[in-house]
């Protein structure tokens, strides 16, 4: 400061400050950088010596225009270092290489230029809808430094909530906050009482926090403010350039992948260029489902197999069908071979657990010709298939009755009308509100039981609003099993409830053509018995309605009901002579008293138990309740009346 800028100033009362050297204590003090309160020391001197006022009034002036000074020269070089530390840390962002150490650097020096305790990045999790700490800097307590904390909740949520910064200089007394018992308590754990806290700025999106907190009270001034959110913005900067390195290095790392699988399916796109060849030649040519399936195992170098719906695994068929894309299952591979949303079978590539992509979809483009194989070979069949239903409508209306003309049609659908045979009545589930969807369903039922009946050497015809078909009954089935099989394959096929009663099994047919009729009207009370039962989408035959199939049955089967009731009774008095079946029939005349049985036989009531145990072992544990009890007593009424 001059002498002359001294004489020049004035008090506020208009005296002129003498020109002692009253400055120079107050310039050594600037000289030597000294604290604020070291400059009061000359003023406290001049006043103990008993210096004159006009003295001390020179020394209170100098002294405020040195402590003027000292502020601006701080200031200055505050700023210098702010300044110093944005140009580093901006270096540090240009030759970026590690993210963490460069959001490590940005935490450190807010920390040392606000003079915090401690200073924090935290960063937005868009899956969790949470923030969570990225860096921290002075930190002791592993609590607050695993701390995630939610949108909206304590400072820092709120920071990362509305893009404004936030400060407190009593976080625990700061009712803005929404106060958390996990947050309250990792900021407890470390002690902090005064924090600030800027948002990490990506264009309009928050991506973060940067904190400075105080383990005291303590009032963050505008300047500093300012300062920590200079730091977020290269924080921010430094994050979306990692991100730009990341996946530029990212789409660098697929190019060089894409060039390898290049160059290294370069010899799997000649085997799919062959087996495309392969392919249509068969199609031009007439091949078939099995030839195409060959085709395809040379190519892959596996044993590939054409299978029907029932004979593939059920869950990766329908993945398969519904995804389009060939499916693992276990070593294997299945392709689903489908057409307008009906499976038609599949193409199963065995012990090839390992399959290349490209072959994979050579498998699957092999299945889409096998569909087209199948549907070509299906429009040839749909006139067959009229002929079947024709041959099936005349053994239904019984017009045509010579049996060498039956018997020659029947062989050239190659069905064979001397072999037993089940007439199967099949119907959807029920009525939609759509008549054309109705329409549609049924078409749908019909052309999957002409495929059936084709497949299996039967007959099938569209009757009374469903489907009657006419199959051969294979050895060791049962028309009980054959109308579950059917109302699962059909349901399947058509991806509705289809429901199946089925006739008792008839042969010689084309000697005696009235007997389908019959049994046709057999299997359509049985599917009214089921769908009037609730149980809609299963298939029956009269037999397995108990004595109800005495009603259904068309040949009203008695010895049949008779047998498969109480037959096991009536064979072990034949074998030994007993008597359980008279004990049996009283047992039931007097009321099921075993007491008054014993006087109606004229034996011992331990007789009469022993002989019931007897029955019980026979006929199983629950012959005594009031089902069971109802078709014995039926049973044993028939039995005596037949007897008779």
């Amino acid at each position: 400061m001059s002498r002359d800028h001294v004489q020049s100033a004035e008090h506020a009362d208009g005296r002129t400050p003498v020109a002692a050297p009253t400055e120079t204590p107050f310039l050594e003090l600037l000289a030597r950088g000294a604290s604020a309160d070291a400059y009061e020391q000359p003023v406290l001197l001049a006043r103990a010596a008993g210096a004159p006022a006009e003295t001390v009034d020179a020394l209170e002036h100098a002294k405020q225009l040195a402590l003027r000074v000292r502020a601006e020269l701080e200031g200055r070089r505050r700023r210098e270092a702010e300044l110093s530390a944005l140009f580093e840390t901006a270096h540090d962002l240009a030759g970026l290489r590690d993210l963490d150490s460069v959001l490590r650097a940005i935490v450190q020096r807010a920390r040392s230029l606000l003079g915090t305790d401690v200073a924090y990045l935290s960063l937005n999790d868009p899956l969790r809808g949470d923030t969570y700490m990225r860096v921290t800097e002075g930190s002791v307590a592993a609590r607050f430094q695993q701390l995630r904390i939610g949108m909206g909740e304590g400072l820092g949520g709120l920071v990362a909530q509305t893009a404004r910064p936030y400060v407190t200089d009593d976080y625990f007394k700061d009712g803005r906050f929404q106060h958390t018992h996990a947050i309250d308590a990792g900021v407890r754990d470390e002690g902090l009482v005064a924090i600030l806290g800027v948002p990490l700025m990506l264009g309009h999106h928050v991506i973060g926090v940067l904190f400075a907190a105080d383990r005291r009270a303590r009032v963050f001034e505008r300047e500093q403010i300012a300062l920590l959110g200079s730091f977020a913005a290269l924080a921010a900067a430094a994050i979306d350039t990692a991100n730009l390195l990341t996946e530029t290095r990212s789409a660098l790392a697929g190019l060089e992948r894409a060039n390898e699988i290049i160059r290294d399916r370069s010899a799997v796109i000649e085997r799919a260029s062959d087996v495309h060849d392969r392919l249509t030649e068969l199609v031009l040519r007439g091949g078939g489902v099995h030839d195409v399936a060959a085709a395809v195992s040379q190519v892959l170098d596996g044993t590939v197999e054409f299978t029907e719906s029932d004979d593939t695994p059920s869950a990766p068929l329908e993945t398969s069908r519904a995804e389009g894309h060939a499916v693992r299952h276990g070593d294997d591979w299945i392709a689903a071979v489908a057409a307008g949303g009906e499976l038609l079978g599949a193409l199963v590539l065995r012990g090839h657990p390992g399959l290349d992509p490209v072959d994979q979809l050579t498998l699957e483009r092999a299945a889409t010709v096998t569909s087209l194989l199948l549907l070509a070979r299906r429009s040839a069949a749909e006139a067959e298939q009229r002929v079947r239903g024709e041959l099936l409508d005349d053994l239904l209306d019984a017009r045509d009755r010579d049996p060498r003309l039956l018997r020659e049609r029947a062989a050239r659908l190659r069905a064979d009308l001397d072999a037993t045979h089940v007439v199967l009545a099949a119907r959807l589930g029920g009525p939609t509100a759509d008549a054309e969807q109705e329409a549609d369903a049924r078409r749908r039922l019909w052309s999957a039981a002409s495929h059936l009946a084709a497949t299996r050497h039967g007959l099938a015809a569209a009757r009374d609003g469903g489907t009657v078909l006419l199959l051969p009954l294979r050895t060791g089935d049962t028309a009980t099993g054959l109308a579950r099989r059917t109302a699962r394959h059909l349901g399947t096929a058509v991806h509705e409830a289809v429901t199946v009663g089925a006739s008792a099994p008839v042969g010689d047919l084309a000697a005696h053509p009235d007997a389908v009729a019959a049994a046709y009207a057999e299997g359509r009370r049985c599917l009214e018995a089921l769908r009037l039962l609730g149980r809609a989408g299963d298939g029956a035959a009269a037999a397995d309605f108990g004595f109800l199939g005495l009603l259904l049955a068309g040949d009203r089967d008695i010895a049949g009901f008779v047998d498969r009731t109480i037959g096991q009774v009536v064979a072990y008095d034949e074998r030994r002579g007993t008597d359980l079946v008279r004990t049996l029939d009283a047992y039931f005349t007097c009321g099921m008293s075993p007491a008054r049985t014993k006087d109606e036989l004229h034996v011992h009531v331990n007789t009469v138990a022993q002989r019931l145990e007897r029955v019980g072992r026979l006929l199983g544990d629950d012959w005594q309740t009031p089902a069971r009890t109802l078709e014995i007593q039926l049973a044993l009424r028939l039995h005596r009346l037949a007897a008779a």
